[in-house]
């Protein structure tokens, strides 16, 4: 998927990434679920107030990975839109190296649980903040590439937020058993 692919509204590409495929070494999985973060216009999002050293990732080109420590313990991948916006990778449904993200989340007793939240999704693919500022554009360590859109797109508010919730920014594939809980 190319740059321009992100280069759009954030709203948008978030909706258009379900059913893409991440793909980290010979671990790959179709996203199932996303949020969208505004950007400047967004108290939830990192980019509100302004860019920092943590943040500059999302003031750069879209199309680039954005990986972030949360609670002390889980890393997060967000794909960086235009605008400073981005879209958190909240789920996805594992296509190749079961094996191996079995090995990397042992807590995990059925596939449905490997990449079921964004915390579980890095640790099984092997995603960390190494992978920072990637251009996910192009194939290499860590990519995305197109791949089947689900005929059924639900919203949602945003979890775990407790700024700007009305907006129903979370999208998810109906009916996918991998989505998050």
């Amino acid at each position: 998927m190319s740059e321009s692919f992100y280069a759009r509204d954030v709203v948008t590409v978030a909706r258009e990434l379900l059913g893409a495929v991440v793909v980290c070494g010979e671990c790959s999985g179709r996203i199932v679920e996303v949020e969208a973060y505004l950007g400047l216009e967004d108290p939830a999002a990192h980019a509100y107030r302004g860019m920092t050293e943590r943040t500059r990732v999302i003031f750069g080109p879209p199309g680039r990975a954005y990986v972030y420590f949360i609670y002390g313990m889980y890393d997060c991948l967000n794909f960086v839109a235009i605008s400073a916006g981005c879209v958190l990778i909240r789920a996805l449904e594992p296509v190749s190296g079961m094996e191996e993200m079995f090995g990397r989340r042992p807590a995990a007793k059925r596939v449905e649980q490997l990449c079921s939240g964004p915390g579980k999704l890095t640790r099984a693919m092997g995603i960390t903040r190494a992978l920072n500022g990637h251009d996910v554009t192009r194939r290499g360590e860590c990519y995305v590439t197109r791949g089947r859109r689900p005929s059924e797109i639900l919203a949602g508010p945003r979890i775990g937020i407790s700024k700007n919730v009305e907006p129903e920014l979370r999208f998810w594939q109906a009916g996918s058993a991998f989505v998050s809980r």
